[in-house]
Order: C-alpha cells, then sequence, then structure tokens
C-alpha cells in the first residue's frame, strides 16, 4: 500500500513536469514579415428587397442589421479603420443588368465617425438586387494601400442573382492576387444553397461563416470579427515560383503565399550557411471540390538536382489542407575561411490534387510556405530529446523532486498508521 502512494505521487509529479514543459511558449521565428499597424474592415451589407422580410426577432431582417451595425460601431477599436458597402440599396427595378451594378461605398474605409456612420446606415431601405460578386469586387479595392489586416465582413440574406458571375470564384480570383485580404461571410436565416455559396466565399480567402438567426448573434459575430482585425498577425508575402529551380526566386526566412495549379511543381530558392539550418514547411488547400485521394510533397535538392531531405504527407478527403515539412543542418566548415559562400538550396512543392468534374483548374490552389534559416543545433541532444533540449536537467531535478516527496509521504503514512495501532 505504503508502495503504491509511493509510486502514486512520484507519477502525478512527472506528469505535472512534462505538462509543463509542454506548455512552455516557443520564440516566435525571426524574419517574419508583418502587416502594417493600421488594421482595416469593410462590412458588406446586403439591403435587397428580401430584407424586409420579418424573421428575425420579430422584426425585419433589416432592423435587426441596422441594430447590429449601430453597436457594432459604438464598439469598434479606435485602431481600427471600419467602412461600410451595400449591394441592392439603390436600384428598385427589373433589369439585371443594371440591377447588379447596384453596390456603393456607403462608408469609406477610413478613420471612425460614430456619429456620421450610424446616419449613412439608418437611411437604408430594402431595395432591390443581390450582386454579392460584383460588391467583393468593388470591396477588394476599398482598402488602402499597404494598410495592415484587411477583412471584409459579407452580411447576407440570400444567394448572389448575378449570374454567371459566382461570387465564390471572384473570392478565389482575390486571394489569388496575395494581398492578403480575408472574407467573413455571415448568412441571415440561411437556406441550403446560400450557406454553401457563402461557405466557399469564406473558404477560397481563409475566412470564416457563420449561420445567424438572431440580432444579438449578429452583433456579437461583427464585433468578434472587427475585434480579430485588430489582433496582431502575421501577413503572408506573395511570391510566385518558378518552374525550376534556375529561375526561382530567393526567399529569406517569412511567411509566403503562392498558387500552383493542377499538376504543376514551384521551385523556390534558400541560401544556407555553414553551421545553420534550414526548416521548411508548406500547406496547399483545396478551395474546391476535388477528388478525395490527394498528398503533398516538399523536397530539398542541390543546385545539381540531388536530394538532400524530403517530407511528404497523403490526404483521404476528410481534410481540405494537407501540409508537410522538412530540416536541413548544415554542419560547420573545418577551414577558416572568412567569408564562406553560402549553400544554395532548392524547395520543389508538388501535389497530387485533381479537380472535381467540372470544377475549374484556374487558379491554382492555395499554397503557404514557411522558410525558417536558424543558427544549427550545438550538439545532436539538442535536435533529439524529444524536443526538450537543454531542459532535460529541469525535467530531472523536477523527477527527483517527484520520488523525495513520494518516499516523504510513505514516511508519514507508514508513521500515521503506526501511531493508530498504538492507540
Amino acid at each position: 500500500m505504503i508502495t503504491r502512494k509511493r509510486l502514486a505521487a512520484g507519477v502525478c509529479t512527472l506528469l505535472a513536469a512534462l505538462t509543463a514543459g509542454i506548455a512552455l511558449p516557443t520564440g516566435a521565428a525571426a524574419g517574419e514579415p508583418t502587416g502594417g499597424t493600421a488594421p482595416q474592415v469593410d462590412l458588406v451589407l446586403d439591403v435587397s428587397g428580401s430584407m424586409r422580410t420579418a424573421d428575425i426577432d420579430g422584426g425585419t431582417r433589416m432592423a435587426a442589421a441596422k441594430q447590429a451595425f449601430n453597436e457594432v460601431l459604438d464598439a469598434t477599436p479606435e485602431e481600427v479603420q471600419l467602412g461600410i458597402r451595400t449591394l441592392g440599396a439603390n436600384y428598385p427595378g427589373d433589369n439585371q443588368k443594371t440591377g447588379c451594378k447596384d453596390t456603393a461605398q456607403l462608408y469609406p474605409v477610413s478613420t471612425l465617425d460614430r456619429t456620421e456612420a450610424k446616419t449613412a446606415v439608418a437611411t437604408l431601405s430594402p431595395t432591390g438586387w443581390t450582386p454579392i460578386g460584383p460588391a467583393l469586387l468593388k470591396a477588394a479595392g476599398d482598402f488602402t494601400e499597404g494598410a495592415g489586416s484587411k477583412r471584409i465582413v459579407l452580411i447576407s440574406d440570400g444567394e448572389d442573382t448575378c449570374a454567371p458571375l459566382d461570387p465564390c470564384e471572384v473570392a478565389r480570383e482575390i486571394a489569388a492576387k496575395g494581398i492578403g485580404l480575408t472574407i467573413d461571410t455571415l448568412g441571415l436565416v440561411p437556406n441550403t444553397k446560400m450557406r454553401q455559396q457563402l461557405s466557399c466565399i469564406a473558404e477560397a480567402t481563409g475566412g470564416t461563416y457563420t449561420s445567424v438567426e438572431h440580432t444579438e448573434e449578429l452583433t456579437d459575430k461583427v464585433n468578434q470579427l472587427v475585434d480579430r482585425a485588430a489582433d496582431p498577425v502575421v501577413t503572408p508575402v506573395a511570391t510566385e515560383g518558378a518552374a525550376e529551380c534556375a529561375k526561382a526566386p530567393t526567399l529569406k526566412s517569412g511567411l509566403y503565399t503562392d498558387r500552383e495549379e493542377f499538376g504543376q511543381e514551384r521551385w523556390y530558392r534558400v541560401e544556407v550557411f555553414d553551421g545553420q539550418e534550414l526548416r521548411a514547411s508548406v500547406s496547399v488547400a483545396a478551395d474546391r471540390a476535388v477528388n478525395p485521394a490527394h498528398g503533398t510533397l516538399l523536397r530539398a535538392v542541390t543546385v545539381h538536382g540531388r536530394e538532400i531531405v524530403r517530407g511528404e504527407a497523403a490526404g483521404n478527403g476528410r481534410t481540405d489542407v494537407v501540409s508537410t515539412g522538412l530540416r536541413y543542418p548544415k554542419p560547420e566548415r573545418d577551414d577558416d575561411s572568412d567569408k564562406p559562400a553560402p549553400e544554395v538550396v532548392c524547395l520543389q512543392v508538388t501535389h497530387s490534387f485533381s479537380a472535381a468534374s467540372g470544377v475549374k483548374t484556374t487558379p491554382g490552389l492555395p499554397l503557404e510556405l514557411t522558410v525558417d534559416v536558424v543558427d544549427a543545433p550545438s550538439a545532436a541532444d539538442d535536435v533529439a530529446s524529444f524536443g526538450l533540449g537543454r531542459g532535460w536537467w529541469l525535467l530531472g531535478v523536477l523527477i527527483l523532486t517527484g520520488f523525495l516527496a513520494g518516499v516523504l509521504w510513505g514516511w508519514l503514512s507508514r508513521w500515521r498508521f503506526a501511531v493508530w495501532r498504538t492507540n
């Protein structure tokens, strides 16, 4: 019994030590490209005729949207520049060509004047068509060039009525520009078709889709998305890989985004000096319908084509993102050269995604590439050690402390038992 208590105390302490070690935060990668300090949000509101429907908390969808907007404008952080764009707010006629041009900037993306913005929202009245695609195209140009994070929040109660301009394809084209723009979508009292369309728009740009059926839910979600824009983020740098290593761009440590078509391969170059380690990872996302079986391959090769190391991963259709990575440590040289030349490492990215029947193959699938060149570990045990490195000595101290605590607890238990028998 005493032995079991000692073991239990020791194991508990060991588990606590391991948990503490795992929970320790890791340092941020050096040289990651980040955005500016002025986050911008463009609220795109559907003001089509269907917004007159009274099925949200006893009022119309338009009334719910206005109430939510007023509360959001009051709560918008000072550092966020906010704008409002409408779709379907001005043309009440039956001409589709005219109705599909009905999008306007109600309030420009800028430092927020709450009174002016609220006054503009108060004038809105449900009117016309639902040109989601054209509105997104226009909204992408509402932002200041070179600003910080950019986010569109689209609020709609119906699917786009401006076919053949597919808003999902518009979102993919926006994402392919590499401007770091995220589109989040909110569906008011959604149906299946609208849910699919708004989900596709969000997924194409790395955003989120949310179904909303109450005014309070709408207010909370829009506030959450506006606040999220103010959070510090790493903005990927748009790059364009080449078809061969000799023509590939040279990348520094950082986060990059690119597009890769089906059956294509992309090449990038990284310079690695003696005593450094290259760490690279890639994620390829399926932003459209693809066949179930797919995979991603990341290879590091020399400029002469000799493979150094590779990383690969396969998917089975249950997830729309496949990621893999690799590490290449370059040892120190023995000579005393003052300025050793770096080794050029070629990174090759390929994937085996294939488009489903009838699905467009352009633009290519989005990929995100992380490159990190750091000082190589000084000893082999830094690479292994289950990621603990020199933290093993701390783990040893904690294990010893747990053992001593177990012995002490067992001795106290034995002493109390002896006293009890004596009494």
